[in-house]
């Protein structure tokens, strides 16, 4: 799971945003792409990723799952291995903290963006959709203690959670979150850009997973929808790693990062995970 969403990350940042015409001409999968204006190297993985890790780790070593032990990860994920890819505010937030304790005093989280949901692929992996939404929404209040910001992150969590143990067609994942969420958002289908919000990456990502059949043409109808495509395709290769044929080209999996935090280190990670459900 944590090999393909970061490929989905990696894939999108080359979109994120990108004029309809860009993505349009080379959203083709045979390789990763430059952004037209960012600096970000093809291949490499964003904050999405990197904050999945930093969950991923937490919920592996079985440490508490409390507010001071998340943010105590988000920090030490960061500065060990300092990337571009957060927003700008909240990246010279980061940069300015050094401990979970620290983090919490000075966070404002007042965000109902996607930060939550971006990251919550691992918490899926639980038995229980009360373990499940439990722990969703005590990662989300940390940053994005919304109604938006849980809901969203509650969801992304849901849709890895019904796609891992099998809880029916993927073509239904959404009115299943629709009715364990009570709020039927969540089955209606997206359509055009997605723009910053949680709801909006979320539904984007429930709706390119429940229309295809494998992984590759949900990477490709995750960017097609253009906006902020590198969490959208996140988010549903979370899910879809589970349930959809990985026909992912190499050439993706070949070029992901591979520094200390790259490509073999999510895929031990990923084995460790697997014994969480």
């Amino acid at each position: 799971m944590l090999v393909e969403l970061a490929v989905g990350d990696a894939y999108g940042a080359g979109f994120e945003y990108a004029e309809p015409d860009f993505v349009a001409a080379h959203n083709t999968l045979r390789g990763y792409v430059s952004h037209p204006t960012h600096g970000q190297l093809p291949g490499a993985y964003t904050d999405d990723t990197q904050m999945t890790l930093a969950l991923a780790e937490l919920l592996a070593d079985g440490d508490p799952w409390t507010p001071e032990h998340i943010a105590e990860r988000f920090v030490d994920a960061f500065h060990r291995d300092p990337r571009p890819g957060y927003a700008g505010g909240f990246q010279a937030f980061l940069v300015g903290v050094r401990t979970g304790a620290d983090f919490l005093a000075r966070i404002r989280p007042h965000s109902d963006k996607s930060g939550a949901a971006m990251r919550v692929a691992p918490v899926g992996l639980l038995s229980t959709v009360d373990e499940v939404l439990h722990r969703a929404e005590v990662q989300a209040r940390v940053t994005h203690d919304t109604p938006d910001g849980i809901a969203s992150a509650s969801a992304a969590a849901l849709a890895v959670h019904y796609c891992r143990h099998g809880l029916g067609p993927v073509a239904e994942v959404g009115a299943w979150i629709a009715d364990r969420l009570g709020s039927p958002v969540w089955a209606r289908p997206w359509q055009g850009k997605v723009g910053s919000k949680g709801v909006m990456s979320v539904r984007a990502a429930l709706t390119a997973l429940a229309g295809h059949d494998s992984q590759s043409e949900v990477l490709r109808a995750c960017v097609a929808f253009t906006g902020d495509v590198d969490t959208v395709a996140t988010i549903a290769l979370a899910a879809a790693s589970w349930v959809l044929p990985n026909d992912l080209p190499q050439v993706l999996l070949d070029d992901l990062e591979n520094g200390t935090y790259g490509r073999d280190h999510l895929a031990q990670l990923d084995a460790r995970l697997r014994e969480c459900g």
